[in-house]
This record gives C-alpha cells, structure tokens and sequence, in this order.
C-alpha cells in the first residue's frame, strides 16, 4: 500500500513539474488558429447596477446558477455542456448543436500535426456527450435567463470594441476565444486565449498518453508584478488581473480542444489524440496571491462535483508568496499549494526574485499555518526552483533547502514535501546561464541523499525555446 501510494504522489508530483518546466523552458510550436476576431461582448465578475455582485455562469456558484436559472435540474443542464466544452447558449439553439468554430479547430490541429486527413471527414455531433441530462435540455424560458445571466454581468467600458453587437450572447463573444494554438511534436498544446476585453492569456494542455488524462496550465493575470528575474512574464509586468470567469473560460477552452482532438483520433487518425483534462494547475502567467478572491472562486469551481469536478488533490495552486498570509488565503482554496522558492538564503532570494519583503522564515513560517490548518490529503507542497548556474546551484544551497523541507515536515504533522528542480532556460538574461546537467544531478543527490524527495523536469515539446509569457507578446507564424 506505501508503495501504491508513492508511486500516486510521484505520477501527480512529476505533472506538476511538467507544468512548470513548459512556462519557464518552452517548446517548439507549429501552425496557428485564428477563427475569428474579437467581438465586442465581455462577461466577467462584475457589479450590477443596482450594486450587487454578480458572476457569469462560469465562476457563479451551483446554487448561485440555480436561483438565477429556476431551478437545479437547469443548472446541470448548463454545466454537462460547459464540462465538455460546449457552449450552452448554442448547443440548444441549433438542431446540430455544433458551434461554427469546432471546424476551425479541427483543421488548424490537423494541419500542426501534418495530418493527411480531411476535416470534413470527422463527426463533431455532441449528443452522446452530455449523460443521462441530454434529452432534458433548455426551454425558451432557460435559455432567455441564460443570456440575461449573461448580459447583466458584462461591462462595456470594459469592451475591446463597443461598436459590435451580437444577437446571441456566446462564450466566445462574451468572455473570450481561442486566437491561436501551437502543437508541438508530442502534442502538447500552447492556447492563446484572447479576451473580450482586449487582454491575451495563455494556457497549456500537456498529455500524458500512457496514463490517459492531460494536465492544463492556467493563468490568474495578464503579466505579472512579482518581477521575478528568471522568468520572462515578470519582465512584462502586471497588466490586469483575470476575473474568475477568465480563469475558468481556459479550462473550458481546453476541455473543448481535447473533445475535438479526440473527434479526429475517432474518425481514423489515432496517433493524434489529447486526453481529456484531469489536472488543473495554476502555474502561468501572473500570481494566483495578487488575484487571491477570483483565484479560490475559481478553484471552487473546479473542485465542485456538479461543476468541473475535479479531485482536490489534482489541483494545484503556485505561489511566490508575496507575504505569509498567501499560503492561508489560496489554502482556503479546495487545492494542493506549491510554493516557488528558488533560493533559501535571504539575499540571494531578494536578488532573484526581488519584490520580496519577507525573510524565508517569515514566509515559511505562514506556510506551516496554512498546513495545519488543511485536511492530511491536502498537506503535500512543492518546493520550486529554477536552478541557475553558480547562482543558487551549490551545495550550500541545496543543504539549505533540505533543511527547508525537513523543518517544514517536522512542524507539520502528515504532511509531504518535495523539491522541483528546473533548469533554467535563457530568456536573454546578460549572465543567468543554464547549469549542466551534470551539476543539477549532482545537486539533485544531495537533497535525496538528505532524505527529502527531489525531482528534475523531464523536457516536454521544447524542441524550440518558447519562454513563459512569450506566447502572449509575439506569434510564430
């Protein structure tokens, strides 16, 4: 049963590491998907205006959707689609229940995979996607509280364009799209998601098709304000934070990916398949504790069984930790945390990621609260570490981290840590360089030899460098 056991923690473990090495390290990316503009709509978490709060049927909660709805049974309605990928606001207003951009996803993949096959050739019908709620569907008058639900959370001032107007309040046009995708060799998927307010985020499907699940890497902000000197998004800056909507809208976007994908695989062309998605990492752009509200809305989103559905412990929250409170507020959160440390000593910390304000005692100190506050199956943490040549790889530094980890262990009772190292990638930075890999396997037997567990990323779909945040800023035509 240890074994069995391990052997779980270690699969979950190295997705998590996976995640974090394709933001920082990149990948090769082939042909884009732009089906469309961005219209005119935008629906987020937002106040209403007679002053109340009011969120999208993405991030309202079951019960929130309910009352809004008329009832439970509408709500699941809703939510078997959006599971899917599916928009509800379509599906149940065509005969076919096809959403007009499905094809454009269908041929901008098989052309990033060279895949001879024709797209008319695939079946994009949906009816067996939806369970035993399918037949039930959604009246005249569900689908009129939909698009109300709809239009009272939008703002315009926060439009990209106000001239536009649409007859049917979409996903697409009212909270974001698609506009470009990247494949690389293994499949790995690069989305850029471009908002309707005009922003751009990033997300990545990562698959893992010997165990038959696919792992997303989501954003909580545009950029990012923890200026951290390694990454290439902390050069951007923060630019917006992501409403609870927005971070859900990418889980939406990649289940619909790999529903589609695997269309394709169905209609001939196995060797072109994504998984569906049952790891949520929050790990791109931007600081889940500088969006903390939106980020454990979203979270508890995820991990609703009659939403997302997602097992707590399949979800994971990264954080530079701003302060010591950050790891009690994303702990709230029905999610795994990890915690990007990068350097135990104080002043190297301040130097690589220099926002800090904290020493790590202080900092570490709020994350063993946050832990003993948490259920025994949500006590497991990632210590994080972009390993830099003859900055923070020495032997000194990796006894540190020992000591991190053995203390953080000691002081709380069940819980498990782990160390993620990975290699640093060159964003042009004048004298960060990547360290061999023999000095980071050496590195790495130090900490086991500590006896605390340690990993090294394993490359994914880098067969060109595509630094974290890159996406967002230029296209690769």
């Amino acid at each position: 049963m240890f074994f069995n056991n391990l052997a779980a923690c270690s699969l979950s473990l190295l997705v998590l590491l996976q995640c974090w090495t394709l933001l920082v390290c990149g990948f090769r990316l082939t042909p884009s998907y732009q089906p469309h503009q961005n219209r005119a709509l935008t629906l987020f978490s937002s106040t209403s205006e007679d002053g109340a709060h009011c969120y999208g049927p993405l991030s309202s909660t079951f019960s929130e959707l309910s009352d809004e709805m008329g009832g439970s049974g509408r709500a699941a309605v809703i939510w078997d689609c959006l599971r899917a990928g599916i928009d509800p606001n379509l599906y149940y207003r065509n005969d076919s229940g096809i959403d007009s951009s499905d094809k454009a996803i269908v041929e901008s993949w098989l052309e990033a995979m060279s895949a001879d096959f024709d797209a008319n050739d695939i079946s994009l019908t949906k009816n067996d996607l939806l369970g035993k709620r399918k037949d039930q569907g959604l009246g005249a008058d569900a689908l009129s509280k939909l698009q109300k639900l709809m239009k009272q959370c939008r703002s315009s001032a926060a439009c990209a364009d106000d001239s536009v107007t649409e007859s049917i309040h979409t996903i697409e046009n009212s909270i974001g799209s698609i506009s470009h995708i990247k494949v690389s060799a293994d499949g790995t998927t690069k989305l850029l998601i471009r908002l309707a307010r005009g922003y751009e985020v990033e997300s990545v499907i990562i698959p893992w098709l010997d165990k038959g699940f696919s792992t997303v890497c989501v954003s909580s902000q545009v950029g990012c304000a923890q200026a951290c000197r390694f990454c290439a998004t902390g050069k951007m800056g923060k630019m917006a934070d992501l409403t609870a909507e927005e971070i859900l809208c990418q889980i939406y976007f990649a289940n619909k990916v790999c529903r589609i994908v695997s269309s394709i695989a169905a209609a001939g062309d196995s060797a072109t398949t994504l998984p569906p998605c049952d790891n949520v990492v929050l790990m791109g752009m931007g600081e889940p504790a500088d969006n903390a509200v939106a980020v454990v809305r979203a979270v508890s989103t995820m991990a609703d069984r009659r939403m997302f559905s997602l097992a707590q412990s399949k979800i994971t929250v990264s954080t530079v930790a701003p302060n010591p409170s950050a790891f009690t507020t994303l702990g709230s959160s029905p999610a795994a945390l990890a915690w990007s440390v990068h350097a135990v000593d104080d002043s190297l910390r301040k130097e690589l990621v220099p926002t800090t304000k904290f020493s790590m005692e202080e900092l570490k100190d709020g994350l063993v609260e946050a832990l003993k506050s948490r259920s025994k199956k949500l006590r497991r943490t990632m210590l994080e570490v972009a390993l830099i040549d003859s900055v923070n790889d020495s032997e000194k530094d990796a006894k540190l981290l020992i000591s991190l980890a053995q203390s953080i262990m000691a002081d709380v009772e069940g819980s498990k840590v782990v160390v993620n190292l990975i290699p640093f990638n060159d964003i042009g930075h004048p004298t960060y360089r990547t360290p061999s890999m023999e000095k980071v396997l050496e590195f790495q037997k130090i900490i086991t030899d500590g006896g605390v567990l340690c990993y090294v990323r394993t490359t994914r779909g880098d067969e060109e460098n595509a630094a974290c945040g890159q996406l967002a800023t230029s296209r690769s035509k």
